[in-house]
């Protein structure tokens, strides 16, 4: 494996986080952490495969980005792999290479692993993502996250239309790998502005697309505007199947890695 370059934060040992940019109206009205509806109350994932990988996780000195997140769904995911890291925009590939070793290692130890990459947008380098793409991937998944409009509050540092490239490029040089975005709802977007966002996404030829509620990890993210019923989520899912695409995961709790083993199939089989 390469080595890996430490990111460096303004304040050593600080965790830097996305800042608030303060309450909405909404969130005044009706605190976040207490108002959560029904369909959004789980159990905390428990059980021997949870507790066996947390121990593995800790005897190693590592933490997943399921549990930075809180994600309701950590009990189900353990199956097929879904290599992740934050924006290495230091680095001259943007953690291209890193990706690229990373599979293939997960090939040498566990060749029935099913393989799939959650990737940033490398700045646009197309290099880079020819570096991820020649391990070949079962899933090739890049996350739009958002419409366009809540772009420069949601993800400053990332552009839109660079994100459908991403996309793009992928169908170009990959047509036969499973392509997958994601977005999440939940953030003062209207519906329209999903349906346009959604669109957009298929039109560059992606096979997978998930779609979940926003749910905030700590204070120091940004608000919840509202949550979206179980009702919206099914009536997203149903508008996306006429748009082209092979599956649309699409529910309250939905992440990128719900279910994604099941995406393989479900896009090859459509």
């Amino acid at each position: 494996m390469a080595e890996l370059v430490p990111i460096a934060f303004e304040i050593p040992g600080e965790v830097e986080r996305p800042r608030s940019r303060g309450r909405s109206a909404v969130n005044e009205r009706v605190p976040i952490d207490r108002a959560r509806p029904e369909w959004l109350k789980v159990r905390l994932p428990m059980g021997p495969q949870v507790e066996e990988l947390r121990r593995l996780m800790r005897s190693k000195s590592l933490h997943t980005v399921c549990e930075e997140a809180h994600c309701p769904n950590m009990a189900e995911c353990c199956k097929h792999a879904v290599v992740t890291s934050v924006n290495r925009d230091e680095l001259e590939d943007g953690g291209a290479e890193m990706f690229a070793e990373t599979i293939r290692e997960i090939r040498r130890q566990s060749p029935g692993t099913s393989v799939e990459v959650l990737i940033p947008d490398f700045r646009g380098v197309v290099a880079a993502l020819d570096v991820v793409l020649a391990e070949r991937p079962d899933i090739l998944n890049h996350n739009v996250e958002t419409v366009a409009r809540l772009y420069p509050r949601v993800r400053p540092q990332a552009r839109f239309e660079r994100s459908l490239e991403v996309l793009r490029r992928t169908k170009e040089r990959a047509a036969d790998l499973v392509c997958k975005s994601g977005i999440m709802v939940g953030l003062g977007e209207t519906r329209a502005e999903v349906l346009d966002t959604m669109r957009a996404i298929a039109d560059q030829g992606t096979d997978v697309l998930t779609i979940g509620q926003y749910l905030r990890p700590s204070p120091e993210h940004l608000p919840i505007e509202r949550y979206w019923s179980p009702a919206e989520f099914a009536e997203l899912r149903d508008e996306g199947m006429t748009m082209g695409f092979d599956h649309v995961e699409s529910g309250p709790l939905v992440r990128s890695s719900y279910h994604a083993e099941r995406h393989v199939g479900m896009a090859r089989a459509g």
